[in-house]
Order: C-alpha cells, then structure tokens, then sequence
C-alpha cells in the first residue's frame, strides 16, 4: 500500500504519474509498509460457502467521512472477479486460463484528510458555507457558498483564505475556480456574475471585474488557457467570452469579447487545451485552442492568431437532462502526440483527433466512440490510455480506451457529491435561465472534479476525495493480502505479456520488464505454495485435503511451465511438496496433462522414479502409459519401464520405449507373437486381452511400413529403409526363433491371417501402393505373395471367406498399370473351383459374394468365361450370372436369374423398367426382355400385383388382353385388375388402357364374388363401365347397395329406395328373431351385431331420402305423399317399417332393443321435417289404423319430441333474425355519416379557372367541394362539361378533374364515374354570397343535394363485399320464405346433407370516418 497522500507531497505525486509515464518510477518509492484492509468483492466471490450455498455480494468500499483516514482504501473490479461460477468452483482440478482477465484493483482511492476537517472547521467557526467548487494544480483551492476561497498547499495546510463573508453578501457563492499554470494566479468566479483575480503568492485582491459578461448570470465556467493573460468565462445565459489581462502604467484592466453568444444555442462547458509542462512547446499550442459543448452541439475554436471555428459536431440522440463533458489529452498515436478531445452526451463517449498540419490549418479526425449503458455526469483523463467516469448512479467507472472493457467499478454515494445545480439554474439572480438549460443543471458537477497530473480530486459535501492509479506492484499485492494467490499470479502475467491495462511504474525494454515480472510471479508462486501448505485441513476426509491441492499445484505447475522454469517446479517446489503425501501424489497426477499435451517433455530422475511408483501403486496404468509415450526416453530407467509395462499390459508404452530407446523394433513383435502366436495355432479362441494385443500388433506393422512411428511422430529418416527390411525379414520368416518341432512354415504370416484376414491383406495393400522404385522392396512384396498363396490355398483352415479376400487382393494388384506381381493362373483356377463346389451348400451367400468382389476388381480377366458361367449356373450363384450375361448383353436371361434367386425377386421390377426406359439398350434386346416378361407374366403377377400393374402401365399397355389371357386364376386376376384399374395421380393418372370398358365391368364382376366391401367405392370412383350391364351384374349377385346406388344414378329413385327398403326389413325381421331368442335366453352378441347393420342401412335409406327430397319441389313432395296416386312413396314407407318393428319388439321383453328402435324411430321423423310440414306427419300418423286404434300415449313421445325441435329452431331463427338486424342497421348508419360528413377544401382557388372562388364580390357564385378536397365554380365544370358533350344538369354527376388528370386520363362525367377514387364520395354545392355595405366578402356555404351517385353505390357494394360467407339480407329472405311457406313445419333443416349451411355471426366491419 502507499502512504497516505496527507503526509506526502501532491506535487511530488504528480512527478511520479506523468500523463505520458515517459520517466521512468523508481521502485523503491513504492516499498512501504501495507496496512490491513477491508474485503473486496473478489475475496467475497472466491469464498466456497460451506454446502456451497449461493454468493452473497456485499458493499465492500464504504466511504465514510466520520472514520477514513487518508491511507489507501482496496477496491475490487468487477472485471476481475472471474471465480464467481459454481462450476468452475466444483472441477476437481484448477486450472489456469489464459484468456481470463484480471485487473485487480486499479485505483488508490484516498480521503483528502486535512482539507476535509479543514471545510468542516471553516463552515463550523467561521461560517464559511458548504463547499461549492474545487480546482486542483499546485495547489488545492476549495470555493464556499459563503464567497470563501479556501487555499492549500500539497501537504494539505491552510496557506490562504480568501474573500471575506461581506463579499460573499455582495458576489454570492464561489461557482467557478481556475489556477494558471505557475499556480500563481486563481480566477474565482461567483454566482451573481462577478469574477475575481488573486495573487496566490500574497494573498492580495488583484482585479475585480464585473462587466465581462452581461449581468443577472451566474458565472459557469472560468478557465485559464495557458497564456497567462488569457483566459475565458461561460455564463448562465449560454455565452462565452474572452477575458483578455492587461497591465499599462501600473493600471491592471480586463478586455472582454463574446466568443459565442448563448442567442444562438447555449453553452454549458468549456474546455481550454492545456498542456503540460513537457508539451509547452507543441505547435498545436500557439492556436489556444478551446472547446465548447452547447446542448446541441460540439465546436472546436482557436482563439489565436485569430478567432476561427475549426470544428462543429452534432450530437447522437440523446436524454434532454443528459450533461455535456469535455476532456483534453495528449496521447500518443504512430509516434507522435497529438491532443484528443473526449466528448459525450448520455451514453456515448467520442474522441476527436486534432492535429496541425503543414499548411497550417487544424485537422480533426474522429476516432472509435466509446459505448457505454449509463448517463455520464463526469469525464476526466487519468493518462494516455485510461479514463475515469462518473455516471447519474455515482459509480465511477475505469474505462480502457483501447480496449473500451471496463477495468474498475467504484461507488461515490457515501462520497456526497457536490452539484452545480443551483448556478446553472442562477437562483442567486432570479433564476432567468432557460429550462433546458435547467435541465441539465440538475446533474451538474463539472466544478466538483477536477484532474491534475494523473490524479482526480472529488469534492463532496464534506470532505474532498483523490483517485490515483496504483502502480503494478501495488496492484498484485493488494491481491496477496486478500490471499488470491490465482487472481494475482494472473494479473502478474498480464503484465509479464504485455497484455495489462492501466499499467504504472513499468518501464524498460521488453525483456528487463519480463525479468522484473518474473521475478515477481516466482515470489507468489512460493508464497502461495507456502500458503497452501499450512492451510492444508489437517484433519478429515482425504478428498477433502486433494480438492485443497487440486486448486493449487496445477497452478504452481501451469506459471513454472509458462516462465520457463522447470528447475524451480521440480527442485524447490517439489522439494517443499514432499512434506504432504497428499500434495505429493497431486502433484505427480497434475503432471500427465502437461506430459500429454506435450507441454512437458523431460522428467527429473528422482520425479520419474516417483511418478513410476505413485501410477503403478494407485493402478493409474492407463495414465502412466499415455505419459510414457509423450516422455523423452533419455529420463527414463528403461529396464524398470519394459518390466513395468509387459506386466501390466502397457503394449504401446513398450513398443514406444524399444522403438524410441534402443531403436529395436522386432523385439516387441517377438514377444507379442509369443503371446497371440499359441492360441491361434491350437484353434483356441482368443481372450479379449489377446484381441487388443494382435490389433496393436497390425497396427505397429502398418506404421513402421509406412515409416511412422507407434503410436505418433515419424521415424528417424534414416533408419526407415533399415526399418522397413526388419519386419519383411520378420514377417516372412519360415520358423519363429523357438520354434518346435511341428511348427508349420511362415508362422508369422499364417497367425496374422488367422488372426484377421482382411485386416492383414489391407495393411500390406497399403504398404505395396508405396512400392515403386524400389527393387528390394519389389522382391519383398513377389515373396508375401508367394508365401501368401502356399498357405492359403487347400487349406481347410480357411474359410471361403478368407480366401476370396486373398484373391479380391491379388486381382486389385494386378489390375494396376504399373504390377510387377505374378500369379500363376492356374491357381485362380482352382480358387474357382472351390468357391463354385456345387455339393457344398454351406456358405452359400458368403461364397458367392467373394467371387463376385473378385469379378468386380478385374478378376475375370483371369478366368475362362464359359467356364465360369457352367460353374455359377450349377452353383445356383445367381449374381455371378448376372455379371457375366450383362457383359453378354443376355438381358432376357437377367430376367431368370430375379426369377430363382430367392433373395433378389422383389428387385425383379426396378430391373424391368430400369431396363425398358433408359436409352442405353437397342430395341431387340428390349423386346426380348419383354417377350420373357410376357412369358412370365403369371409369375410375376404372383409375386407382387402392384407393381406388375405399374409395370403394365409403363410398359405393356397394348398386351393387356394378352396378360388377362394368361391369367388364369380369377382370384390372381382380381387383384391384378384392382391394382391396374385404381385411381392414380401423377404421370399414370393419363394412361388410357385398351378396351377400357369391358376391363372395368369385368372388375365389376370379380369385386362382386372377391371384394364386395369395395364395390361400391369403385362404382363411386369409376366412369367406364354401362349402367344396365352394372345393374344386372349387382342384382346377380344380390348386392342390394351397390344396386340402389346404381339404380338412383339411372334416375329411378323409386327402385333404388325399394331395394333399400326391403333390405332394411330384412334386417328388422332378423333383429325380432334375434330379441325373441334373447327373451328365450339366447346370445346378446349376435342382436347387437344386428342392430348395427340396421342403423347403417337406416343411414343409407336416410341419405337416398334427403338426396332424393332436395330435387322436389314441394307440390312434388305432396304428390308423393298421396296413396291414391299409385306413387311409391319414400318418407311414409320408412317410417311405418320403423314403427311396425318397434311395435313387435315392444311386445318381447328386449328393453334395449326397444329403445334403439325408438331413437331410430325418431330420428326419421326429425329428417322428414324438413321436408314435410309437421301437420301432414301428425295427420298421416294418426290416419293409421294401428295408431289410430291405439292410445295417444303411443305416439306421445314422438309428437313431443318434433315440438321440442320446432320450439329450438324457432328460438334460434329468432335470435339469428335479431342480430342480422342490428348488423344492417349499424351498418347503414355509418354509411350514412360517412356519406354525409363535411368536406374541407385544400385550397380557396378553382381548379379549372384557377381563380380565385369569389371573383367578383357582387354576384354569387356556386361551387362544388369534391371529397378529395378540390374545389370548383359550378359554371367551370358546366363549360367543361358541355365540351365533353354533357347537357343534361339534371342527371349530371361531376368527377374531380385534377385528380382525374393524375390518373392518367381526361377529366370526364360518364368514363370516371367507375374510378372509385375519382368520382367524390359526398358531391357538395356551396354558394357564395357577397354583402353589401363595403365589409369584407365572406362565404357562406348552402348544402343543396347530397345524393347516392354511382360512386357511393360503389362504396356500398365494397361495404357488402366486406363480409365474409353469403349475405345476410339473402340469408334473412330464404329464412321468412321458409316462415311463410311452412308455418308450422320445422323450419331448420337437421339432415346430414346441409352441414354447409352456417351463420355468419361474425361482428361488421369497422368504417374508417
């Protein structure tokens, strides 16, 4: 920590911040004692709660003025705290991520001690007032309300006091302060206009000036430019002026000019350019420059040699309330400095780059904005790259420009902030300000900060406050004291790459800054090593002590990997590790991911020997084998090691440590066919442990053919021919080294292929496509080929499987251009043979894929056609075939190989049309394929109906007599016919078969005796068949459906509904047998069944009626319903069969039965309604003789529930009736206020005349307002009219012409009356009338017609069209037709064939007015 700022000098604290840190901090300044301090927010986040519990997040950097002292108070930056995700807290292992960011704490927060109990004497005793302003240069001057100017010097001590309360009566508050640069002059500047000069040296009153600006303004702003005899002042009223100090013959006087009048927009910050010492000299400086900030804008001005606006720069969009800041900066860009201007309004900080070009004139460049997501009332430069903001919330934000991440978060509540808002408002003067200017004052506090030489005094209600960067050391040991070890070595590495931001006290080269970092980054790596040791549990559970290891040691192992500093993980660390077994064995298990990633090549003897045990003691093979294989072997005990991984079955660490260690790499083979080599000899099968064994043994060979090392990397250059020769000796040896006696030749060669075959033969295919040039690796692959084929071939051992492979392998070789290989041809001679055996059916399929992948790769070159052929055709390998006659171009014969070949039928028909429609094949052979289609035809046809009939259709459809012909089986023919005569869409749906007719009566024929459940679907959806002939054809076969259906469709509805009928009694007199059964006791099942079948049938007959009723009118109804006539009625019939049963069920004793007959009953009944009046059907009942006899109990139920139906419908036509009312009166009436409404013309001139409407003021004239708003003279469009051939003013209709003229036509009164947007919806004629006496003429509009023409029947039209469904005046009208034809009938139909019927209730559209 540093010392306090009270006991230090301020100027001495500014020579070592220098805004550009060119100068290099000497290190020891900064080694002082540290002071305890409070938690921060990042101590808080890396705390784990006990049962991790969720994060609490505390105030942390609370100013308070009662008990701050002046030494430096830690904060945190929220950008720092990156531990605050349970997840990354619950990894068992802490690792370090480079990308993180870490800024720690970046300002020295410090509370100004002596100048804070100095304002609270002063307004105690002295009355001075509460502070107002501040300014801060050499020394530190604070301005009271009470007219006071308060004057310290660095150590904090009163020097001068300024004023007295008598001139604070008179001038009122201090609102504006500016020290020169020498620090000996100060500018105060008052809240009733007033501005006075002081010598800071000896106190004395130099110049009181008061007519700088006008008066009753506060005084803003007032600045010294670095010209000390210049300076300029901004008042309440928006204006800026000059002050210009002169001194003639002793005499000192102020010379004022207004720079900007506040007329003109007001100005509510200033900002000089003012260099710093080091800078005086810039040429940028002979201009004076100076910056304003209005409410509406940014301008850049140069006060010298003349006054000359360089720059204006609008805002964004912004909050009215938001408050301009201004803020200069020297910064360095591409080698030179040139001052920045920051600016902002709200959220938006931008930067202007300003520079002096050769020809002399001043160039702005703007640069990236900064976007942020608050209101800022405060912007200062802390250096070069950084900026400190203050926003609406008071929290001041550390900003990095570059970056624009914000480094810091603080909060300035507890500092009380002082505002300016009582000066902008200029209350001390009557408060005559503007209220936007007012506006802004309310979050004003430019004169209650202030930056000077890389520090930021705050002044607050009570206390002043100063923010200063912390150097780098001082911000890593704020971290150590909080003991965030990780976040500390983090942000030291940020530094150590360059990569930190707001760094201070850093200098030197590159590498003397990394030297000093490191240096440092060593320090906390041993302390926090030292750290968790003694933190370390010393008792419970041990993953508890693990998971304290585990945050720490890959840390410690990560920066010693990063630093390049090896020799201190593994002697220091290492050594202070070994104090704690458990740190130990963290330690050697953090090391594999390093070893791993390659990242940690070279183990220490002593730490390989440690790791060896700790993995092989805690069974850690796995990892102890992947660290093997990334090791140099050179640290490695090499005989320990192969003991180590032969016993625990570390095969690649083995391989790894021969091949890279003693460069050997058949040894490892040997003892690996040791180990595989037995079983596969004696015909054992293999343990899974052996499995992996001889896959990493293929895998070896492959690698070290193809000259890369196992399991990664390359071998040597030079010994990969040396390597390469080994395993061929190796592989074609004829004994193994202890070979017994009964060993076979080549065991090498023989165990690979027993262990895989395909496997093996692919690694030497890849090995052999290598082969080029080289003649000894030429003799090596001709004698694996050799000795493949004398262990291969007759051998029982092998499957047909392996010894295709062999051959598919050999013939891939010698079908290269470039085959040097010889194979002698009688030996793919006698592989044919064996794989043809016709006696042997075991592995038929396997047998004949292998030949066939031989004949794909080039094998038939090797073989005798014919011969081949003879053999497949007896071995019943039908693919094989398939080959040979397609080379034939046999296609016909394709044809019988689908045929028998079990496994391929079904792919039979893709052949065919594949076949038949590509252009690739000449018409004989298609019509050979097709006359062995024909010939197969019934076959086919049994296999797969459907798509021989899609087969048919593309491609027979002149031989489909010729197909029926063949089929002989009607049952086969049915389903052929069914799939070819179906509906289809697509391409098909227009193929027209060849005696169309006669195959769908024929259809017609077989779906009576094979499909009857689907005859009538296909009499629905078929046109080709004759009407008579169908009929006959369903009467044969007593399908009494499908011969109603017919029959109605012949018109011969009467048939069609006797058909139906005596069905239905059919059905009836079964469902009466059935009750008297179930009344004797018999089966429920069967009546249910029944009753079933007799509503369907019901439902038929129901449906006949309705389709039947809707084509009579109603005199036809009444006809029918008359017996004497002789008609066969439809409706009365049904419903005596309905009660007849019903009648005779009611006698057994079946309740159920009963009372389905009854709803069934019912039902008719209703459906009648709506055809028949309800007196006829009440009368026709009771005529009855059975009803007639009987009691009207018997027929009670029936008529009460038709009055119940009668008094539903009618409450519904009612309410329906009433709301179609309303809907067409609301309608109308807003037609006609639309209609109606008053016009407003666009203009008072005509727009034919174009005159104006009162040309003379002592005749009246009558014009015409058209809807659009034009007007005219009535005798203008008269004449207009009779120029188009209009006479007739009687039925004269006008159209607008103006707008007609737009439309791209002549005006007219006939033509336009069809444009909707023309012709006027309201055509209003006004009169104007002139009076007499000499007054002014005035109009006075007369209403004199307003009519529908042809254009608001148009609208009328479009108002209909509006609504959606039919209309409600046709709907209302075929509702009354309905009341007054059937008065008392049931007037809402309820039969199935009106569910389209529907009322549109929807609410009417709305009428734009």
């Amino acid at each position: 920590m540093s010392e306090s700022p009270d006991a230090r000098s301020l100027l001495s604290a500014s020579s070592q911040l220098n805004l550009m840190e060119i100068d290099a901090i000497d290190d020891k300044e900064f080694d002082i004692p540290q002071v305890d301090t409070p938690p921060t927010l990042e101590s808080i986040l890396n705390e784990l709660e006990d049962e991790e519990e969720p994060f609490v997040l505390e105030d942390t950097c609370v100013l308070n003025t009662d008990n701050m002292d002046a030494h430096s108070c830690d904060t945190s930056s929220l950008a720092s705290s990156d531990s605050g995700d349970p997840a990354h807290l619950k990894r068992k292992r802490r690792t370090v991520d480079l990308n993180a960011t870490v800024h720690g704490s970046v300002l020295r927060h410090s509370l100004l001690k002596g100048i804070s109990a100095q304002i609270v004497s002063a307004a105690d005793k002295v009355d001075a007032g509460l502070p107002t302003a501040i300014t801060v240069a050499g020394v530190i001057v604070v301005g009271t309300s009470h007219g006071l100017a308060l004057v310290f010097d660095t150590n904090q001590a009163l020097r001068l006091c300024l004023g007295t309360k008598a001139t604070g009566a008179e001038f009122g508050a201090v609102s504006a302060l500016s020290v020169n640069h020498d620090c000996s002059r100060l500018l105060c500047g008052f809240a009733k206009g007033q501005i006075t000069m002081w010598d800071l040296a000896s106190g004395k009153l130099l110049r009181t000036i008061t007519d700088a600006h006008p008066p009753g303004t506060a005084v803003l702003h007032v600045k010294f430019t670095d010209d000390p005899t210049l300076a300029v002042c901004n008042d309440s009223g928006g204006s800026v002026f000059e002050l210009a100090f002169r001194r003639v013959m002793g005499m000192r006087s102020c010379d004022s000019r207004c720079l900007f009048s506040g007329s003109k927009g007001e100005v509510c910050c200033i900002e000089p350019l003012r260099a710093p010492p080091d800078f005086r000299d810039h040429p940028i400086t002979h201009y004076s420059l100076l910056a304003m900030a209005s409410l509406t804008k940014i301008l850049v001005i140069g006060l010298k040699p003349s006054l000359k606006v360089w720059m204006t720069f609008p805002y964004s969009k912004s909050d009215p309330s938001s408050v301009p800041q201004l803020a200069w900066q020297f910064v360095p860009v591409q080698k030179t400095l040139n001052p920045v201007l920051a600016f902002c309004k709200g959220d938006t900080v931008h930067f202007l780059l300003v520079k002096k070009e050769d020809t002399g004139t001043i160039h702005v460049i703007k640069q990236k904005q900064l976007q942020l997501s608050c209101d800022i009332i405060s912007l200062s430069w802390i250096n070069s790259r950084t900026l400190v903001l203050v926003d609406s919330h008071e929290k001041l934000q550390v900003v990095d420009r570059a970056s624009q991440e914000v480094l810091e978060t603080l909060d300035l509540e507890q500092v009380q902030l002082v505002y300016n808002s009582r000066h902008f408002k200029s209350l001390a003067t009557g408060g005559n300000v503007s209220q936007a200017l007012a506006l802004v004052g309310e979050k004003a506090c430019y004169q209650s900060v202030s930056s000077y030489a890389g520090q930021i005094v705050y002044l607050g209600t009570k206390s002043a406050h100063i923010m200063a960067l912390r150097n780098w050391r001082e911000r890593i040991d704020c971290l150590l004291k909080q003991e965030h070890f990780v976040e500390a070595l983090s942000l030291a590495w940020s530094f150590h790459e360059g990569t930190a931001k707001a760094v201070v006290g850093l200098v030197g080269d590159q590498m003397k800054k990394k030297g000093v970092v490191g240096d440092k980054m060593v320090e906390i790596l041993f302390q926090f090593a030292e750290h968790a040791l003694k933190k370390c549990p010393e008792h419970g559970k041990i993953q508890v002590m693990e998971q304290h290891f585990h945050d720490v040691v890959p840390v410690l192992v990560d920066y010693c990997l990063l630093l390049k500093r090896a020799d201190l993980m593994f002697n220091q660390l290492y050594d202070r590790l070994l104090e704690n077994s458990v740190a130990k064995g963290v330690f050697l298990e953090a090391l594999e991911s390093y070893i791993v990633a390659d990242r940690l090549g070279h183990l220490t003897t002593p730490i390989m020997r440690d790791l060896l045990a700790h993995y092989h003691g805690n069974g850690m093979m796995d990892s102890l084998e992947r660290c093997i294989v990334h090791l140099d072997v050179t640290s490695l005990d090499i005989q320990q090691v192969v003991q180590v991984c032969w016993e625990n079955q570390l095969y690649d660490a083995m391989l790894y440590v021969f091949n890279s260690g003693m460069n050997d790499y058949i040894t490892p083979m040997e003892r690996l066919f040791a180990v595989i080599g037995p079983p596969l000899t004696e015909g054992r099968g293999l343990t899974d442990e052996e499995v992996v064994m001889g896959n990493k043994l293929l895998v070896y060979i492959s690698c070290c053919l193809a000259g890369r090392a196992y399991p990664l990397g390359d071998i040597p250059e030079d010994l990969v021919v040396q390597v390469k020769n080994q395993v061929f000796e190796f592989l074609i040896r004829r004994h193994s080294g202890d070979s017994l006696e009964k060993e076979e030749l080549f065991p090498i060669i023989r165990t690979l292929l027993h262990f895989d075959t395909r496997e093996f033969l692919n690694v030497l295919a890849m090995t052999f496509e290598d082969f080029k040039n080289d003649k000894q690796a030429l003799e090596y692959q001709q004698r694996i080929v050799d000795i493949l084929l004398q262990v291969m071939v007759d051998n029982p051992d092998f499957t047909p499987s392996q010894v295709g492979g062999l051959f598919t392998f050999l013939a891939r070789q010698l079908a290269k251009p470039d085959n040097t290989l010889f194979v002698n041809r009688k030996l793919f001679d006698q592989v044919l043979e064996f794989l043809c055996c016709p006696d042997d059916d075991s592995r038929h399929t396997e047998r004949q894929q292998v030949l066939l992948e031989l004949l794909q790769v080039g094998g038939v070159v090797q073989f005798n056609e014919e011969r081949l052929l003879t053999l497949a055709e007896k071995a019943n390998f039908y693919q094989i075939c398939e080959f040979l006659y397609e080379k034939k171009h046999l296609f016909d014969r394709i044809i019988d190989c689908y045929l028998r070949d079990p496994l391929r039928k079904g792919e039979i028909f893709s052949y065919i049309h594949n076949l038949l429609s590509m252009p690739g094949y000449s018409a004989e052979e298609k019509q050979t394929v097709k006359d062995k289609v024909l010939q197969h035809i019934q076959e086919l046809v049994t296999l797969d109906p459907s798509k021989s009939a899609d087969m048919v259709l593309f491609h027979f459809a002149e031989e489909v007599q010729q197909i029926i012909s063949e089929l002989q089986d009607d049952q086969l023919l049915f389903r052929f016919l069914s799939c070819l005569l179906e509906p289809r869409e697509g391409h098909l749906s227009g193929i027209m078969l060849p005696l169309q007719r006669d195959l769908h009566e024929l259809l017609l024929d077989l779906l009576c005796r094979f499909g009857p459940r689907q005859l009538l679907g296909f009499l629905q959806t078929s046109q080709h068949y004759r009407l008579e002939e169908a009929i006959q054809t369903t009467q044969k076969y007593h399908h009494s459906e499908a011969t109603a259906y017919l029959l109605e469709m012949k018109g011969d509805v009467h048939g069609a509904f006797a058909v139906l009928l005596e069905t239905l009694k059919e059905k009836l007199s079964v469902l009466t047998a059935e009750s008297e059964r179930a009344d004797a006791g018999g089966e429920e099942r069967d009546r249910d069944h029944t009753l079933s079948r007799v509503k369907e049938s019901l439902n038929d007959i129901i449906e006949l009626c309705h389709r039947s009723s809707d084509s009579l009118d109603q005199q036809q109804r009444e006809v029918l319903l008359l017996p004497c006539m002789g008609f066969k009625v439809l409706w009365f019939p049904l419903l005596e069969t309905m009660m007849a049963s019903q009648k005779l069920v009611k006698g057994l004793n079946d309740e159920h039965t009963f009372e389905v007959l009854k709803e069934l009953t019912m039902k008719v009944l209703n459906c009648m309604s709506s055809f028949i009046p309800l007196p006829t059907i009440i009368q026709r009942i009771l005529q009855d003789p059975v009803y007639g006899r009987g009691k009207l109990a018997e027929i009670q139920g029936l008529i009460l529930g038709m009055l119940d139906t009668f008094n539903y419908e009618q409450t519904l036509l009612e309410t329906t009736t009433s709301l179609l009312n309303h809907d067409l009166h609301w309608s109308l009436a807003h037609l006609r206020a639309a209609v109606t409404r008053g016009l407003h013309p666009r203009q008072d001139h005509c727009n034919i005349c174009l005159q104006q409407y009162k040309r003379r003021h002592d005749s009246a004239e009558e014009i015409i307002v058209f809807s659009c708003g034009h007007l005219y003279h009535y005798q203008c469009l008269q004449q207009k009219a009779c120029g188009g051939g209009v006479t007739s003013e009687l039925n004269q209709r006008w159209s607008c012409y103006k707008c007609s003229s737009s439309q791209g036509g002549r005006g007219g009164t006939t033509t336009e009356l069809k444009r909707g947007r023309i012709t006027s919806l309201a055509q209003t004629r006004v009169t104007s009338v002139h009076h007499d006496g000499g007054a002014e003429a005035n109009g006075k509009k007369v209403f004199v017609e307003a009519t529908l023409d042809s254009q608001q029947e148009q609208s009328w039209d479009q108002l209909r069209c509006l609504y959606r469904g039919p209309s409600r005046l046709s709907i209302l009208a075929e509702l009354s037709q309905c009341q007054s034809n059937e008065k008392t009938g049931l007037l809402m139909p309820t039969q199935p064939g009106t569910e389209s019927f529907q009322l549109k209730l929807s609410p009417p559209p709305l009428i734009e007015e």
